[in-house]
């Protein structure tokens, strides 16, 4: 554990640090923390092709032709997934090629394992959702039109709305149904 002389040291010489300053100073530092690339911000890290990823997701669109932003935003998804995949692959080459105790390339082994999953887990996560979006908007397509109701035809002159309600919509003022109705001016004599 640290001293309070030491902790104090490391404060007054920590108010003199003040980083690089320079364009150059900046460029050259600001990959100091990076160690496999598997969080980076950027997709592209120094020293990997732009092309080859150009190309990758070329051959993704080309595969999907995504239509709309949506299918575009799940086709990029895919294509990062599959090149941090591909960056995966290799850094464990390079655990093996490092020199350096067992339980430490365990350990980094696992780490990348885990990584894997999730990034496998990603690319088919979106192929679903693509898949997804695809058939609902063919489902939408195929759906036939709303069925717009008819109104029912005026009774025919003379006849009470009631008589024609019994009718039904598809009978014909022409031919009425065979309905006891009772007329006002003879009483019914059961």
């Amino acid at each position: 554990m640290s001293t309070e002389k030491q902790i104090e040291a490391n404060r007054r010489n920590a108010l003199l640090s003040t980083g690089p300053k320079t364009i150059e100073g900046k460029a050259a530092v600001r990959l100091n923390a990076l160690r496999h690339g598997l969080r980076a911000r950027s997709i592209l890290l120094p020293g990997e092709k732009p092309e080859e990823y150009s190309r990758l997701c070329s051959d993704l669109e080309s595969d999907w032709q995504p239509l709309n932003r949506t299918e575009q935003l799940l086709v990029e998804q895919m294509a990062v997934s599959q090149w941090k995949l591909a960056r995966l692959e290799v850094g464990e080459r390079s655990i093996f090629e490092k020199e350096m105790p067992a339980e430490r390339q365990l350990a980094l082994l696992d780490r990348f394992s885990v990584q894997r999953g999730r990034l496998e887990r990603s690319f088919s996560r979106a192929v679903r959702e693509l898949q997804h979006l695809r058939k609902t908007r063919s489902v939408r397509e195929e759906r036939p039109a709303p069925v717009q109701e008819v109104p029912a035809p005026a009774p025919p002159a003379g006849q009470p709305a009631y008589v024609m309600a019994e009718w039904g919509a598809d009978a014909s003022p022409a031919m009425p149904p065979f309905v006891a109705v009772s007329s006002p001016a003879q009483p019914d004599s059961r």
